[in-house]
């Protein structure tokens, strides 16, 4: 329709809104959700570092109302996953208006891969990337003969950040493949820009990653440089045949 492909900037800001209290919406019906299992989601987030403690040991709270924020804290994150599909949804629904009409029909593969890449980005780093971190860290407190005591705030606040920075970098690929079809940039174009990118993508990792960690750094920044050369190879597939 007329007003779907010819909106002006006041209609696109105002669908910018409803797109994002939807979005909102979303996340805080999942939040009442997870709530009540936000004991068992902290759980499952403190595991890659429990393991590696001594017996006896756990993590720590040094405030009286520490715990309790820290559990409206995880099912607010935990709700954040459980409405990315809707709203990876809604982003599309705000991007479709620039795109041609076959390509709009492709809402249900990007709500699906968006959140398969999103989701396997952040399992990525809790099975792979956070328990080779905590052996480090952990490692680093016993060579100085120091035992670690790690409160709980502190611990949320790196999980989230690490799961979050990797959930967003996984969706490269992705975006590359729709940023291609709208004909904004190709695969020469990613191959050109490829030392650039290894700054930029050093500096995200650096922004991203809590304090100066090199280690999470180069953990961040290694699977971003292999996604951009996927992207790469991906642009290249999926361009625009002449």
């Amino acid at each position: 329709m007329a007003r779907d492909t010819h909106m002006t900037f006041v209609e696109h800001l105002e669908e910018f809104r409803w797109r994002l209290l939807k979005s909102l919406a979303a996340v805080g019906a999942a939040f009442v959700l997870t709530y009540f299992f936000s004991e068992q989601i902290f759980a499952f987030m403190v595991a890659p570092l429990q393991r590696l403690l001594e017996p006896g040991k756990a993590l720590i709270g040094t405030g009286v109302t520490e715990a309790f924020f820290t559990e409206l804290k995880v099912a607010l994150v935990a709700g954040l996953f459980l409405a990315g599909p809707f709203i990876f949804y809604q982003i599309w629904r705000f991007i479709a208006p620039g795109l041609q009409e076959r390509e709009r029909r492709l809402a249900v593969p990007f709500v699906f891969f968006t959140t398969l890449f999103f989701v396997g980005g952040a399992y990525f780093c809790y099975r792979v990337v956070l328990p080779f971190a905590f052996l480090y860290f952990v490692e680093q407190y016993r060579s100085l003969g120091v035992s670690p005591e790690v409160r709980i705030g502190e611990y949320f606040t790196f999980f989230f950040r690490m799961v979050l920075a990797f959930g967003i970098t996984f969706e490269l690929p992705v975006f590359t493949f729709f940023l291609v079809r709208l004909g904004i940039w190709d695969h020469r174009f990613l191959w050109r820009c490829f030392r650039y990118a290894i700054l930029v993508i050093f500096t995200v990792a650096a922004i991203l990653t809590p304090g100066p960690d090199v280690v999470s750094q180069i953990l961040l920044a290694v699977p971003l440089t292999l996604l951009y050369l996927l992207s790469i190879g991906v642009a290249y597939a999926c361009r625009r045949k002449p």
